[in-house]
């Protein structure tokens, strides 16, 4: 430091600490940017060309046989995202793996073999080039637009991590009892803001929930009147009283969209205006003043909701993009090479 009248000046313990988060913030965003400057549309233009339609055949085949598949690969997805990022490490399959823990035990067979077939018909015309990871994009892109959401461009470039553990998978993911502040903070710490947690619940509009998420919305009430928080549509409670009674089987299922199940559309956040929501953590959105205006603007507008959703996958798909020195290009994406 230069000196004044002969004495050295010294930045204060505050200054210093204040420098100090300057450059790690900077070299942080610099560490992001080169992370996504890694993934781009084109990434297999040269290597594997034809990889998206290889995908889209397989999908396409899938889908005819079971719908499930399209809300299982969305929500595969989304965990493999929100669970030490975008890396493939969710399909990974051997002791103590991610979907042996919490909300990833009922993932969706149906999802997990559609990325094993379409891997299987990568790999058959372009071994050892596209990752696990890419494919679940690609897929989940492509799953979207056949149930009826928007067809967008994924940018690619992934590699696929070389971890997979159950210990990290409970504390990653929201829940079925979560509330406003704790969905924007748990969002928030993976780059995603309040509108695109919104945009990205939207994914709702198709797939089923297990009655264990929500049968305390049921039947947990005090008093001498029900008094549930968020609230319920009366009807729709006794209805979904006789799906799951108190008595329900733990493989009982309900539609988390009941009014259009199988269609990617914006029906489900008028489920939310209809106080028809199955999860606490999707009800309390229309329920929640700070978030119901979004809610009311979807719900309206179809496009909104797409292209809110769109931007927010594209920002969803880019969290934790493994470099060369902590990821590879998975030759079966249930095991690490």
């Amino acid at each position: 430091m230069r000196s004044r009248g002969g004495l050295q000046l010294r930045p204060r313990p505050r200054q210093q600490s204040l420098i100090l988060a300057a450059v790690v913030g900077v070299l942080l965003l610099a560490a992001a940017q080169l992370s996504e400057a890694k993934l781009s549309r084109s990434y297999y233009a040269s290597t594997c060309p034809n990889v998206e339609a290889l995908v889209r055949g397989v999908v396409t085949q899938k889908l005819q046989e079971t719908f499930n598949a399209a809300p299982g690969t969305l929500r595969l997805f989304f965990h493999d995202c929100f669970v030490r990022g975008c890396d493939a490490s969710v399909l990974i399959s051997g002791p103590g793996d991610e979907h042996s823990a919490g909300a990833d035990t009922t993932l969706s067979p149906d999802a997990l073999d559609l990325i094993t077939r379409a891997k299987a018909a990568v790999e058959a015309r372009c071994a050892n080039t596209v990752s696990c990871a890419d494919i679940l994009a690609i897929a989940t892109r492509d799953v979207v637009s056949q149930a009826g959401g928007p067809l967008y461009p994924v940018e690619l470039g992934r590699l696929d991590g070389k971890v997979g553990t159950k210990a990290v998978v409970k504390h990653s993911l929201p829940g079925p009892a979560n509330n406003l502040d704790q969905l924007n903070k748990l969002f928030a710490t993976n780059g995603l803001t309040q509108t695109d947690m919104i945009a990205l619940s939207g994914g709702h509009t198709i797939g089923v929930t297990h009655c264990d998420k929500f049968v305390r919305r049921l039947y947990a009430f005090k008093g001498a009147k029900p008094q549930y928080s968020p609230p319920m549509n009366l009807a729709f409670l006794r209805q979904m009283r006789g799906t799951c009674p108190l008595n329900y089987s733990p493989t009982t299922v309900a539609m988390l969209d009941a009014a259009t199940p199988l269609r990617f559309d914006n029906g489900y956040y008028q489920t939310l205006q209809q106080q028809k929501g199955l999860l606490s953590s999707d009800q309390v959105l229309f329920a929640d003043r700070r978030s119901r205006s979004t809610v009311n603007y979807f719900a309206a507008n179809q496009t909104a909701f797409f292209d809110a959703f769109v931007a927010a996958m594209a920002k969803l798909g880019r969290i934790g993009v493994k470099t060369s020195s902590d990821g590879e290009i998975r030759r079966v994406c249930t095991k690490v090479n």
